[in-house]
């Protein structure tokens, strides 16, 4: 393959993996020659080569075979002389602070997400009050601070807030917060660009460290090495560090003994998912913005209830049906009640019913009132039966997306009329009667269990 053939190849893995994804990963390497069946690449540093082989490999075969038969595998060998990266002049030091337009250098932070719109409660107050000791910008006793949870349960928010508030707090202290692709990625540009000693003095020259999502290094051997340098560096001068990943430390899988150990040197706190007190609470602050947006609406407040008991396992997904749930009522000019709420969100619903059925639901409520299951859904009208039917058909409504009708069939073959009747009749017995209220809430937590 001659210089020509090569030229023409770079042209059409531009166009099959992007432009982004060429200049940062495929530029770097270069074509050198061909033993038999094999297209040999030169590459700064193995890591570069291993990436390029793991994700781009397949598409780089392909491609040239089109242009060359027999061609049928490609290897990388790491070109001695572009890897000397010591001998590279270092630049002036590189300095990372808040710009005037408070937009830190790294990774550009939502505005959004302040101490003041974090909704604190108990499944979250631990991780809360030591992002905010860390905020407050003093000494602190635990140096990482790692937050840990799953997806959309606050960890992106705080660290921005930490951010935001170490800003206004002590704007002439240098900050970065990144994600750890793009430690990643710079990592390995300096590598590319043969400016390693600058990235040192870059990282090293912080005096708060922020790392959102580390589990994204798992893996990656050589970018690995130079974060567990870079986190000895600022630690040994005293240098706060705050990390985020979606579990803790010792269960990423693939990630060096010597960084969990490290993480777990300093407070690891679990974000746990929220309970439906939370998830009300943060509804209820998301209704008074959305409220600004679209004045002219309404909203029950059942709506909310439902909406907390039924979307239950990421709060991104609860603020984004309520975010739904106005645009939709302001399309339509209507007030948003129950049945509007039903018909907007079925499907994020449907998505998150899957646990809970109606059958599961009146098993619950014929134990906890001692009655036979056959009883509750058959025809005695006598009280002792009829109000845990009731009880069961609201949270049918409550805690599932079947309709009136489908739920009257499973009570029996009752019209949906009758289960209307008993729904309305718990809804307003609730806010009466303190053990009805105190019964709903005890099942509502053993059915979500």
């Amino acid at each position: 393959m001659d210089d020509r053939k090569w030229t023409k190849l770079k042209i059409s893995l531009k166009k099959s993996i992007g432009e982004n994804n060429f200049n940062n990963w495929l530029s770097p390497i270069e074509f050198s020659h061909v033993e038999e069946d094999v297209a040999i690449f030169t590459v700064p540093t193995n890591f570069l080569g291993n990436y390029v082989s793991q994700n781009f490999g397949e598409i780089i075969v392909a491609q040239i075979s089109l242009e060359v038969n027999k061609i049928n595998r490609i290897r990388f060998e790491v070109d001695n002389k572009s890897n000397n990266l010591a001998s590279s002049q270092p630049s002036a030091p590189a300095h990372i602070s808040f710009p005037k337009d408070n937009e830190l250098t790294g990774a550009q932070l939502d505005k959004r997400f302040t101490f003041d719109a974090f909704v604190v409660g108990k499944p979250n107050e631990l991780a809360h009050a030591a992002a905010r000791r860390v905020a407050e910008g003093g000494d602190v006793s635990f140096n990482p601070l790692f937050l840990y949870g799953g997806v959309g349960l606050g960890k992106t928010h705080l660290m921005h807030a930490i951010a935001w508030e170490l800003s206004n707090r002590r704007p002439d202290i240098n900050v970065l917060y990144l994600s750890a692709e793009q430690f990643m990625y710079r990592f390995v540009q300096a590598l590319r660009e043969r400016k390693m000693m600058d990235f040192k003095q870059l990282f090293r020259s912080v005096d708060i460290l922020m790392v959102d999502d580390v589990q994204f290094i798992a893996g990656k051997g050589s970018t690995q090495e130079e974060f567990f340098h870079t986190f000895n560096a600022l630690v040994d001068q005293n240098k706060q560090i705050i990390i985020s990943g979606d579990r803790a430390p010792g269960e990423i899988k693939d990630l060096e003994d010597r960084i969990k150990s490290r993480l777990q040197s300093g407070l690891v706190v679990d974000l746990h998912p929220t309970d439906y007190e939370l998830r009300l609470g943060i509804l209820q602050s998301k209704v008074e913005r959305q409220k600004q947006q679209y004045p002219e609406l309404s909203i029950d407040n059942n709506v909310l209830e439902f909406l907390a008991l039924r979307i239950s396992t990421n709060v991104r997904v609860l603020e984004g049906a309520l975010t739904r749930l106005f645009a939709f009522a302001s399309l339509i000019g209507r007030h948003i009640t129950l049945e509007v709420a039903q018909d907007c969100l079925a499907d994020v619903l449907r998505a998150s019913e899957r646990k809970i059925t109606v059958e599961e639901i009146q098993r619950k409520v014929s134990e906890h009132y001692n009655i036979r299951l056959s009883d509750m859904i058959g025809p005695k009208r006598l009280r002792t039966y009829a109000r845990p039917r009731q009880i069961a058909m609201f949270l049918s409504k409550q805690l599932t997306s079947r309709s009136l009708p489908e739920i009257g069939r499973r009570f029996g073959g009752r019209d949906h009329t009758t289960v209307m009747h008993g729904v309305k009749r718990i809804e307003e017995l609730r806010a009466q009667d303190g053990q009805i209220a105190e019964d709903l809430e005890m099942l509502r937590r053993a059915l979500e269990a």
